[in-house]
């Protein structure tokens, strides 16, 4: 395959690398893509020493596969001229999440929705990854009617710039503020720009993707997003209201099963989720899994998972590899 990486220079172009390798899917010739004041920089991938490219060589060179993690502006304006080159573009912008002619994919949930007609295809939000992975079987067996979230999101979800705010922070250093305050000490109730609802765009998120990757709108997602002093790590706590009753043995084990998911569930031996133990991995763990006892057919879990990896770059190479497969580009 011959593979392009726009936004090769950015926090989520760098794990995207990482990944690729780790995996090792067949590239036979790799193009690292990145804005024009990029253009030149060295990157190494797998030893190999290669010179960072604008968009419009990036084009030209008509990639197989171009996975883009470059912002939504970009891709508005570049997947569609990849797209017109023949090459299949995994997009992970909010650009074209919600575009009803766009395929919104999870593979371990829906990668059978694609065709080799499919020339952009969409990521979904780091927090719904999490999120659907743990629902999507659940929802199988019990069907959803409500879904509250809660998040609790690292700041490496905004970038590069908000880490190094919450470095400086910790280090007593004056340096470029991302975030309205401080994050060091703090949670602020404000992920993304706020709407005409009084919700932020990246609670819409959760509430709509989930549906769209469900392919299903009998049930409903109402969320907080919420930013906190973590490096990396998304958690969610969720509180799930079901048509069918469920027993709690039996939703561990409908999550154990499912593949990307691990439970840790032990509460006699402080087993639970967290972001520290996440790190790195591709898995979304779940655990605190409990009845809420306020009403039938309810319970409360809590979902941990790296968001850098299966919250957009692992999530997108896996895209990649369905394609590869399925021979599909």
């Amino acid at each position: 395959m011959k593979v392009a990486v726009v936004g090769a220079t950015g926090m989520v172009g760098e794990v995207m690398l990482k990944v690729l390798s780790e995996r090792n899917f067949p590239i036979s010739e790799l193009l690292l893509v990145a804005s024009e004041r990029s253009v030149g920089k060295k990157l190494t991938y797998k030893e190999k020493e290669y010179t960072v490219i604008g968009l419009a060589d990036a084009v030209a060179a008509k990639a197989d596969i171009a996975i883009f993690s470059a912002g939504g502006d970009t891709s508005l304006e570049w997947a569609p001229k990849f797209a017109a080159m023949g090459t299949t573009v995994i997009d992970n912008s909010s650009a074209w999440r919600m575009d009803p002619t766009k395929k919104l994919i999870v593979p371990e949930i829906n990668a059978n929705e694609l065709t080799s007609e499919d020339k952009i295809i969409a990521n979904p939000n780091c927090s719904t990854i999490q999120l659907v992975m743990a629902l999507a079987p659940l929802h199988k067996k019990y069907q959803m009617k409500r879904v509250v979230i809660s998040t609790y999101q690292s700041v490496s979800g905004t970038g590069v710039k908000a880490v190094r705010q919450l470095e400086n922070e910790i280090a007593g250093i004056k340096g470029e503020m991302v975030y309205p305050y401080p994050i060091g000490r703090n949670a602020l109730p404000h992920c993304d720009v706020f709407l005409e609802n009084g919700y932020t765009k990246e609670e819409m998120k959760l509430a709509r993707e989930p549906q769209k990757i469900l392919d299903d709108k009998t049930f409903s997602v109402s969320a907080t997003a919420v930013r906190i002093p973590t490096s990396g790590g998304h958690s969610e706590a969720v509180n799930v209201e079901f048509h069918n009753d469920f027993k709690l043995n039996d939703v561990r084990k409908v999550l154990n099963d499912t593949e990307g998911v691990t439970v840790q569930d032990n509460p006699d031996t402080n087993t639970y989720p967290m972001p520290i133990y996440a790190h790195d991995k591709d898995e979304v763990f779940v655990g605190r899994i409990r009845r809420d006892e306020t009403q039938p057919n309810t319970m409360n879990m809590w979902i941990v998972s790296d968001n850098l990896r299966k919250g957009a770059a692992t999530n997108a190479v896996q895209i990649a590899e369905y394609l590869v497969k399925n021979n599909l580009v």
